[in-house]
């Protein structure tokens, strides 16, 4: 740390931060162009990228459909290094223009579901599934996946930020948030030792939430940091990333939206043809 910065009275943005996000980050919210957002024939539209975030939903939904329910959905890629979630059709659905948004047309009226937790639950709730309705395993669940989200800025836009994504390389920053991101892998690793899913027994909503996240990092496919971070150290939550990475509705859900073509797969998904081509 070379360089002292001293903030100014009043901070004003005048410039690009830089960085990988720097192009479409400002400090203010609402629409910045006009265009509606394209719609299909299923009763559940969602609008996302294939991130951690936007994973969880498209496994939700994988996981419904493997189990029967009628929960088809059409899968729209919103590209957000080119900036499409602030359209305005976009924004209609999610005022804080991060993805995934949700609009559920399976009722009398549609109803718009923003933040990947709200969208968990809403499609637990609404379909019976991997949310306990006994009021202790329910309370755990929820502990967890909120957990989850409260957790994951540190990892993704701090550390990762930091680490991975930041125009410039700061010691007090990434020293801050990879205590902060190991820490949490420590947390997931002790309630891991003593159970197979992150509530207990049962998978549920909790796991897909974090599995993303935390999944990818212990298996050293985020920011290149699993020699940095020593994540073979988990052994718990490694053990826990491979089972949920080997079930094929997660295996399904995270080829969906995948814009940069990673692991092989589709900006858009509208029939369950469009990831039986793929031969999971």
């Amino acid at each position: 740390m070379t360089d002292q910065y001293t903030p100014p009275e009043v901070w004003t943005w005048d410039k690009e931060n830089g960085g990988t996000f720097g192009a479409v980050n400002r400090p203010t919210a609402g629409a910045r162009t006009e265009r509606e957002l394209p719609t299909g024939d299923h009763p559940f539209q969602l609008y996302s990228q294939g991130t951690p975030n936007g994973q969880k939903v498209t496994i939700m939904f994988e996981e419904l459909l493997a189990a029967g329910m009628q929960a088809e959905y059409d899968a729209w890629p919103i590209r957000i290094m080119e900036g499409d979630q602030f359209s305005s059709g976009f924004v209609a659905i999610n005022p804080n223009s991060k993805i995934p948004a949700l609009v559920d047309r399976s009722g009398a009226e549609p109803i718009r579901i923003f933040e990947s937790g709200a969208i968990l639950m809403h499609l637990a709730e609404k379909f019976g599934m991997l949310l306990p309705s006994e009021t202790k395993s329910r309370a755990e669940t929820l502990s967890w996946l909120f957990w989850q989200m409260g957790s994951a800025p540190y990892l993704g836009g701090g550390f990762g930020h930091f680490y991975a994504y930041a125009p410039v390389k700061i010691e007090y920053a990434i020293d801050r948030f990879a205590m902060e991101a190991k820490r949490q892998l420590d947390v997931l690793n002790r309630n891991l030792a003593t159970r197979e899913y992150l509530t207990g027994d049962e998978y549920s909503i909790a796991d897909i939430a974090t599995w993303p996240w935390y999944g990818a990092l212990v298996m050293g496919k985020a920011y290149d940091a699993g020699t940095f971070l020593q994540v073979e150290e988990y052994e718990h939550v490694r053990r826990w990333a491979r089972m949920i990475g080997e079930r094929k509705a997660v295996r399904r859900g995270r080829l969906v939206k995948d814009v940069s073509d990673r692991v092989g797969g589709i900006a858009e998904r509208h029939d369950a043809a469009d990831l039986d081509a793929l031969d999971i």
